[in-house]
């Protein structure tokens, strides 16, 4: 659900209750907790919810779009002014910090990012755009495709959800990434695995 119909006064405010609960509860308890929990912070029952987000996802995905909306516009101001793979990077390690915003996130990126909200949209273009300028300029392998970026966003996500202070493991597992795809495939790989007896 993508939020962009019109919507009754009644039913409006019902979602915006659902919406700011939902980011009460995400941040205190992590986004694999039971939607019945939010729907009753949010005064709601739990058939209101799914009437209006019917997965986990569309639900993760309604209260990131703004988030996501803003974290487009950052990164396409921002672009103009960095090298193609500095961009590209920044965009990543801005990524996985947002899906450390709430604990269990990361687990649902990918999904979460093909909802259609306008933030999630947003994000999506951003990447892909970033992407393609940085494999026109030769800074990123031409095999490469965006959703090899969401799965290493995913990755990295999960390794460092749990740190108290993760900005620094996060810049230094997206270094490790882009200097990999950065380099070009070996056009002569081995046949065979070395012999290790």
């Amino acid at each position: 659900m993508t939020g962009e119909t019109p919507l009754r006064a009644d039913a409006q405010r019902k979602r915006v209750q659902i919406l700011a609960a939902a980011e009460d509860v995400f941040r205190e308890r992590g986004a694999r907790v039971s939607l019945d929990e939010v729907a009753k912070r949010a005064g709601v029952g739990i058939g209101t919810l799914y009437r209006r987000f019917p997965t986990r996802e569309d639900l993760l995905a309604a209260t990131y779009s703004a988030r996501f909306v803003a974290f487009a516009e950052t990164s396409r101001t921002r672009s103009p002014h960095l090298d193609p793979s500095d961009a590209l990077r920044c965009y990543l390690e801005e990524l996985i910090q947002y899906s450390n915003l709430y604990r269990g996130f990361a687990a649902s990126l990918g999904t979460v990012l093909q909802i259609g909200t306008p933030g999630c949209r947003a994000t999506l273009g951003e990447g892909a755009r970033l992407l393609d300028i940085a494999q026109k300029a030769g800074a990123v392998r031409p095999d490469v495709i965006f959703d090899d970026l969401i799965c290493v966003a995913t990755a990295i996500s999960l390794a460092t959800e749990q740190d108290s202070s993760p900005r620094p493991r996060i810049v230094h597992l997206v270094n490790v990434f882009l200097n990999g795809i950065g380099m070009q495939p070996n056009p002569n790989p081995p046949s065979q695995a070395p012999n290790m007896a």
